[in-house]
């Protein structure tokens, strides 16, 4: 049985696509399914587009081309990267499968420098105002300039255009990276975007019920109910305000703890929410902690920025 995976065409996305088609294919192998599954490159508005990143991956330009791919059938399943997908549902796609999720931490790539060990003033280039308004609240003294591009052009600006630029661990693993990772964000420095390092697997209703049966097998439920969260607090902070937002969640014997920050574009002012509750709630958890966020007066904090 042959597929076509639809995926975008950047490194990043190609070489994640290939990983999941690998483990889709030896789980296949394993139960006597004979499975190959082939890339489908479709190109997005957002990788066309020269505007800057923010604002992009919300609205949804990066998998809007993809989707209609899978839609129009020129593919079975598509693969994203789960922060760029919009938080409402898609009619006619199911959301069939969220593998364990790769580190969610935000990286610091500087050449070696330490973070801390950053000159005064030193610039460093994001496209994320989430991660612009984490780096000003650490360090006020920083130059933050935009950054476009894949993996390696935006690593390529570092002691040239850049001192510094900060992407996501997850990305820099999985195109073979890690080593330009100098350091790490931990959660209290930088909350990553929601479901930041994860993955998802779409498809259509109709899928032959074997080749739906593998897809799901790679659905790992402790990331399901951490993004879960993550994803529902963003559906009510969106709504609600047009400040950066941080979440990140994680689960532990069947309890979920949920950290949620809302941070001006100055990163002078920030509100900081912390849930925890039984795994079963997730949705409701992340919720109740972006509507508390609102409450203490999360949508303001644009207007002071």
């Amino acid at each position: 049985m042959d597929l076509r995976l639809g995926t975008r065409g950047s490194a990043l996305a190609t070489a994640q696509s290939r990983t999941l088609a690998d483990a889709l294919m030896r789980v296949a192998r394993d139960r006597g399914l004979d499975l190959t599954i082939e890339l489908h490159i479709v190109t997005t508005s957002g990788d066309r587009s020269t505007e800057p990143l923010v604002g992009l991956s919300q609205t949804g330009v990066f998998v809007a081309a993809v989707r209609q791919a899978l839609l129009d059938g020129d593919c079975d399943l598509i693969v994203h990267s789960l922060k760029d997908i919009p938080v409402a549902p898609h009619d006619g796609i199911t959301l069939a499968a969220l593998p364990l999720r790769e580190d969610s931490r935000d990286a610091l790539c500087s050449g070696g420098v330490a973070f801390a060990d950053l000159p005064d003033g030193a610039s460093v280039g994001t496209g994320s105002p989430r991660r612009s308004a984490q780096l000003l609240a650490l360090r006020p003294d920083l130059e933050i300039g935009p950054l476009r591009g894949n993996v390696d052009t935006r690593l390529a600006t570092v002691g040239d255009r850049y001192d510094a630029v900060v992407l996501a661990v997850a990305g820099l693993k999985r195109v073979g990276r890690a080593d330009a990772i100098s350091h790490a964000f931990s959660f209290a420095e930088m909350l990553p975007a929601p479901g930041q390092g994860a993955l998802a697997i779409e498809t259509i209703e109709g899928l032959d019920p074997r080749v739906a049966d593998v897809i799901a097998s790679l659905d790992d439920a402790t990331t399901r109910a951490a993004v879960t969260a993550e994803r529902a607090a963003l559906g009510v902070l969106d709504a609600g305000c047009a400040v950066p937002v941080g979440a990140h969640a994680s689960v532990e014997d069947g309890m979920l703890t949920l950290q949620l920050r809302a941070i001006d574009l100055a990163g002078r002012l920030q509100l900081n929410e912390r849930v925890h509750g039984p795994v079963e709630h997730a949705a409701a958890l992340g919720r109740s902690a972006a509507h508390s966020l609102l409450g203490r007066g999360a949508a303001r904090l644009v207007t002071d920025s």
